[in-house]
C-alpha cells in the first residue's frame, strides 16, 4: 500500500511512504507511482494523539507513542 501525503511535519512536504507486505515501510520524495486509488484523507497529529478523517472508513482517533505536529492531506493507493 501507498501513502501518498503533502502538508507540513514530515520529512518533505510532499512525500510517498510505500509499506511492504512484510510489514517493513520506507518513504521517498514526491510521488511515486503508479497509483491506484483507495481512499483519500486528512491527518491532524497533536503530540501523541491522532485525528484521521478518510473517506473510506470515516473518522478515527488514535494514540501513538510518538510526540509529532503534523497536518497532512493524503491519498491511500493500492
Amino acid at each position: 500500500m501507498k501513502f501518498i501525503e503533502a502538508g507540513f511535519g514530515n520529512r518533505w512536504v510532499l512525500r510517498t511512504e510505500i509499506e511492504i507486505e512484510d510489514g517493513n515501510e520506507y518513504e521517498v520524495r514526491g510521488v511515486q507511482g503508479p497509483i491506484h486509488f483507495h481512499s483519500a484523507y486528512l491527518r491532524l497529529w497533536l503530540w501523541k494523539t491522532v485525528i484521521i478523517l478518510d473517506s473510506r472508513e470515516g473518522f478515527k482517533k488514535v494514540h501513538k507513542n510518538d510526540k509529532n505536529l503534523k497536518f497532512l492531506i493524503g491519498i491511500v493507493s493500492r
